[in-house]
């Protein structure tokens, strides 16, 4: 096996039986073009074809849809082209067209300005915006005469939010229906834009943020540019009459970046464009406001919110864990699928010898069935006795999969060099895609299997260290890791994850979480108790503390025996001796940069490991952290978080089932009276995790 092999993820190459194509809904996608007195000519045009997909709810009869979108040619074939011998030429415009969503770059905190994907970004907003427009105008009764000429109503039944600012080109798209298409006046088309969308912020690192260049829009969408530049004049005369002559304010909050090459600021833009802002964890949001949009909260403070994330029970327990639901509803019943704050039931039975027992034998049987996995899989053999120590999210600098391949060192040293120690067996099992531009992330992913291919085939090691490189990371094989993990690892850098969901699956299925005070860990931590947690690291005062005094990570390097130990083997080629400089450019980076203070919490994190595993040799004590963990879960679900979203944002209540004719006892989900899109490219919690790239269709998820 090579760390160095990427494919692509070609999931429509058998047909999708779920999907139903909708030609009858085609949508014509403008690109290129000119302006001339504010009218877009002279456009290349796609066609956007939808592919509708069922998505049933939870014993509800309810069915939304999940509408995704195919890019299609509008000439298939030049004949011309073919008759005189140019095969290729003849189908050129059709391969051109269909590129756009042939291949979605899967970006996650890494930005990549490149053409196609800012093609793939507008290609999907277009289409969904088209479409919830047409359907906004033609009757309920479907009709596909337009019945409704005003749109003071648009707000009120259609909510969009956008997930990040991936779908932020929306906001001009919807001021160019508005103005350009349905002749409305700037003032009401700008005030019904604000009051439909909303915007959620996935991130506080600068590089994820995305910054378009000014002549990639004026050559692919020049009339949204002329809108977004309005945008930005109204805006600042906003900014000037509430801070006069504050030009560097202007400068700062200014949705146009002048500084090197001219670029657009889309969070900017979503923020202007939104009557609502959120953070997706307590923390994250206080970090927006206090820091990376703080100029727009002192002008807008009305609308910053937070939205603490979620997970579905219903996968991320029930479905994944038969097991562990099985125990935990013949104790407490099963509202907990729908209601998973009934978890706290649990609480009383913590110190039930026998519901824990039950819990761990439910634990070891996961185990069991995951090492199978692994032994035929990549034909290692793991101790279903050993502690499960699992690392599983992107790979990137901030989450810092690094500091844990180095304690993976560390404890290969301590065994290399005593070999009669008494040791704790582990199994550490790290996965994640990287982006395809992110070359750092892919010499991570590269150490870890020469650390992997070292440790697992040293005899002196035997089975009490083992590593595991999980490759193709993704939803199906989460559900078989998750319920089968002792010890969840969430240590980023305080102040750069912005919450996490990762560590909410780990949490409700019984793992122990060591991490830092970073992210969701904060809530989790407070739902059950720093005695139940393993906390380490710096906080995020004491992050920009050591930042503003000047952090030299060599100081930490030449202080920490076993860190310096560890650094200088990945440096002088111990685990590649067959390319010894291979990793040398981590190395320096270590040493030199840091960014995200690894080796400044190193020490700690390994004083946090062996505090780890000094508790997993008490049993019963383990047992007990793990019931308090199950039972803490209920705030992290998403049925609370979107139904926080519906009423705090887009101003929708449930519909009860009985209002409905349904029987109640079959509906303990609610749904909610109004239509709300959530356009989404690729964030975490709605993207595929099974593979690198994606063939077909891109889509926003349209739900009615």
């Amino acid at each position: 096996r090579s760390s160095d092999l990427e494919y692509p993820d070609e999931w429509l190459r058998f047909g999708n039986p779920w999907e139903k194509p909708r030609p009858e809904y085609t949508i014509p996608i403008n690109f290129y073009g000119r302006v001339v007195d504010g009218e877009w000519k002279d456009t290349h045009i796609v066609l956007a074809m939808p592919y509708d997909t069922p998505i049933p709810g939870y014993g509800n009869d309810t069915v939304n849809t999940l509408r995704l979108w195919s890019a299609k040619a509008s000439r298939t074939f030049e004949l011309g082209d073919f008759n005189q011998g140019d095969y290729i030429g003849a189908v050129l415009g059709r391969n051109q067209a269909e590129n756009i969503s042939r291949v979605l770059y899967p970006n996650d905190n890494f930005f990549e300005g490149k053409e196609l994907r800012l093609k793939q970004e507008y290609f999907m907003v277009s289409a969904t915006l088209q479409d919830i427009v047409r359907r906004y105008k033609a009757s309920k009764f479907g009709s596909r005469h337009a019945v409704r000429e005003s749109f003071e109503q648009f707000p009120e039944k259609a909510a969009i939010q956008l997930n990040d600012t991936h779908p932020s080109l929306a906001i001009p798209e919807l001021m160019r229906i508005f103005t350009d298409l349905e002749k409305l006046a700037w003032e009401d088309a700008w005030k019904i834009c604000q009051a439909t969308f909303g915007y959620t912020n996935h991130t506080v690192l600068p590089e994820a943020l995305e910054r378009w260049p000014v002549h990639m829009l004026q050559n692919l969408l020049p009339r949204h540019l002329e809108i977004i530049y309005k945008i930005n004049h109204l805006f600042l005369q906003e900014v000037s009459a509430k801070w006069p002559g504050d030009f560097d304010r202007m400068r700062r909050m200014s949705l146009v970046e002048e500084e090197g090459e001219k670029r657009i600021n889309m969070a900017h833009l979503s923020i202007v464009g939104s009557h609502a802002v959120n953070g997706v964890a307590r923390l994250h949001s206080e970090i927006l406001k206090a820091r990376v949009f703080k100029d727009f909260y002192e002008m807008y403070p009305e609308k910053f919110q937070n939205k603490t994330n979620g997970i579905t029970p219903r996968r991320w327990l029930k479905l994944c864990n038969p097991g562990l639901s099985d125990i935990v509803s013949d104790r407490i019943g099963e509202e907990w699928v729908t209601n998973l704050s009934s978890l706290e039931n649990l609480r009383g039975l913590v110190n039930d010898d026998t519901f824990t027992d039950a819990v761990g034998k439910a634990k070891y049987e996961n185990k069991l069935k995951l090492t199978e996995w692994i032994q035929k899989t990549y034909n290692i053999a793991v101790n279903p006795d050993s502690m499960f120590d699992v690392q599983v999210k992107r790979i990137h600098e901030y989450k810092r999969q690094l500091m844990n391949v180095l304690h993976i060192i560390v404890m290969y040293n301590r065994l290399k060099d005593d070999p009669d120690r008494e040791f704790v067996p582990r199994t550490v099992m790290i996965g994640g895609k990287a982006a395809p531009g992110y070359h750092t992330a892919k010499l991570i992913i590269k150490l870890i299997n020469s650390v992997a291919k070292v440790v697992n085939n040293d005899p002196i090691i035997g089975d009490r260290l083992k590593v595991v490189y999980l490759e193709n990371y993704r939803v199906s094989l989460a559900e078989k890791i998750i319920p089968a993990t002792d010890l969840s690892e969430q240590i980023s850098t305080a102040g750069t994850e912005a919450s996490g969901t990762g560590n909410m699956k780990f949490m409700a299925n019984g793992a122990l979480t060591i991490g830092t005070l970073d992210g969701a860990n904060v809530e989790m931590r407070e739902e059950m108790g720093s005695e139940n947690i393993f906390i380490f690291g710096m906080t995020v005062e004491e992050v920009q503390a050591l930042g503003k005094k000047g952090y030299n990570p060599r100081s930490y390097y030449e202080s920490v025996p076993e860190l310096k130990r560890a650094l200088d083997q990945v440096n002088l080629g111990y685990f590649t001796p067959e390319a010894p400089d291979t990793f040398r450019e981590l190395y320096d980076h270590l040493l030199n940069h840091d960014r995200f203070y690894l080796l400044a919490d190193f020490e700690e994190y390994v004083k946090c490991q062996d505090r780890v595993s000094e508790v997993f040799q008490n049993t019963a004590l383990w047992l007990r952290m793990v019931v308090h963990n199950i039972a803490s879960a209920g705030f992290f679900s998403s049925d609370r978080t979107i139904t926080q979203y519906a009423r705090e944002i887009w101003g929708v209540e449930p519909t009860p089932p009985h209002a409905r004719g349904m029987d109640r006892s079959r509906s303990p989900s609610p749904t909610f009276a109004k239509s709300q899109t959530d356009l989404t490219t690729d964030t975490e919690s709605t993207k595929s995790k099974s593979g690198t790239k994606k063939k077909g269709k891109l889509g926003g998820e349209t739900f009615v």
